[in-house]
C-alpha cells in the first residue's frame, strides 16, 4: 500500500554527526522508522479506513480493520524502504531528501534492502492469514509496482512517472474494500480513480517548489522538463477529472446527500485554488511567487476531508 514518493521529508533529529551511523539503540530505531516514510503511510491510512466503512455500510469488523491497517502499514513501509535503497543516490543529491537515513549513511544499504524485503514478506503473509488473500495479493501487487515499475523504471525515465507510478498509491482503496468484502466492486474503483487523478497535480506542485532539486538529481519530473504554464494547465485537467470522478460515487455507492454535497464543496475549493495558480502564471509570476505549495497543501486537505466524508456518510446509510 504505497503512494509515490512525494511528501516533504521532516528533518531527522541529529544525535550523531552527518555521515555517521547512529550510535545508540534509539538512533538505530529512528533511522529504520524513517526508512518507512511514516508521513506517506499516514496518507495511505486516510484512504484505507474510510473505504472499509463504505464496504461495511457502517463500522467494519474491528479485527479486520486493525489487521488491514497494521499489515498495510508494514507493506507501505516495505515499499518505502526499498524505494530508499533504490533512490539513495538521488536522495543524497536533493536538498529535500538528503537527510534520509541512507543518504546520511545511518543505515547500511544492504540492511535497508533486507529490512524492506522482510517487511514485505511479513505484511503479505499477515494480510493473507488474518484478512484474506485477495487483500494480500493487491497489497503485494502495489508494493511490486511501486518498487519495480515506478522506482526502477518510470521515475528516472519519463515525465509521466507520477501519472502511472501513482497507480500504486491508489491500491489502498481496493485493499480496504477487499479486506471487508473479499471481492471488488465499482465503488472502490471510483475512489481508485479519485486518487489516480489527484496524484499528478498534487505531486507536480510540490515538484514546482523543488524543481532545482529534481533537476540536480536528473529526475525528469514534469516541472523540470516543461514550462510552468504547461504544468499548471495539466494540473487543471487532472483536478477537474478528480472532482468529476469523486461525484460518481453518489449514484454508484448509493450514498446519502451528505457525500455529494461535501464532495462538491471540496471540489469547488480545489478547482478555485488550481485556477488561481493559472491566474498567477498569466500575471507573469514565476518560481516561488507562484506559491504552488498552496495547492499542494490544499490537495492534502481535500483528500483527507473527502475520505472522511465517505466514512461519515457510510454511518448514515
Amino acid at each position: 500500500m504505497v503512494l509515490t514518493d512525494k511528501q516533504p521529508t521532516a528533518p531527522l533529529q541529529e544525535s550523531a554527526a552527518p555521515g555517521a551511523e547512529p550510535r545508540s539503540f534509539g538512533d538505530v530505531v529512528k533511522a529504520y522508522v524513517a526508512l518507512t516514510k511514516p508521513r506517506i503511510i499516514e496518507l495511505l491510512l486516510i484512504t484505507t479506513l474510510p473505504v472499509m466503512f463504505l464496504a461495511a455500510k457502517g463500522l467494519p469488523p474491528l479485527w479486520t480493520a486493525v489487521n488491514t491497517l497494521v499489515f498495510g502499514t508494514l507493506s507501505a513501509g516495505s515499499a518505502n524502504a526499498l524505494n530508499c535503497y533504490i533512490d539513495r543516490d538521488i536522495d543524497a543529491a536533493m536538498r529535500r531528501t538528503r537527510r534520509r537515513p541512507l543518504a546520511r549513511d545511518q543505515v547500511p544499504p544492504g540492511n535497508a534492502l533486507v529490512f524492506g524485503v522482510v517487511l514485505g514478506v511479513v505484511s503479505t503473509l499477515g494480510l493473507g492469514l488474518t484478512v484474506n488473500w485477495l487483500a494480500a495479493g493487491l497489497s503485494l501487487a502495489a508494493n511490486l509496482f511501486y518498487v519495480l515499475v515506478y522506482s526502477m523504471i518510470l521515475k528516472r525515465r519519463t515525465a509521466q512517472n507520477v501519472v502511472w507510478g501513482g497507480i500504486a498509491g491508489c491500491m489502498p482503496v481496493l485493499i480496504g474494500w477487499a479486506g471487508v468484502t473479499g471481492r471488488l466492486d465499482w465503488a472502490p474503483v471510483v475512489l481508485f480513480g479519485v486518487v489516480f487523478f489527484w496524484t499528478p497535480p498534487h505531486t507536480w506542485t510540490l515538484a514546482m517548489r523543488y524543481k532545482e532539486d529534481y533537476a540536480a538529481a536528473k529526475v525528469p519530473m514534469l516541472p523540470v522538463v516543461a514550462t510552468e504554464r504547461r504544468v499548471v494547465l495539466e494540473s487543471i485537467v487532472y483536478t477537474w477529472a478528480t472532482v468529476l470522478c469523486s461525484l460518481l460515487l453518489w449514484p454508484l455507492a448509493g450514498t446519502t446527500p451528505l457525500y455529494p454535497a461535501v464532495a462538491a464543496v471540496l471540489g469547488a475549493a480545489c478547482l478555485w485554488e488550481v485556477h488561481s495558480l493559472l491566474g498567477r502564471v498569466n500575471a507573469g509570476k514565476t518560481g516561488v511567487d507562484l506559491r504552488p505549495m498552496r495547492f499542494f497543501h490544499w490537495s492534502n486537505a481535500y483528500l483527507a476531508l473527502l475520505f472522511l466524508a465517505v466514512a461519515i456518510d457510510s454511518m448514515l446509510v
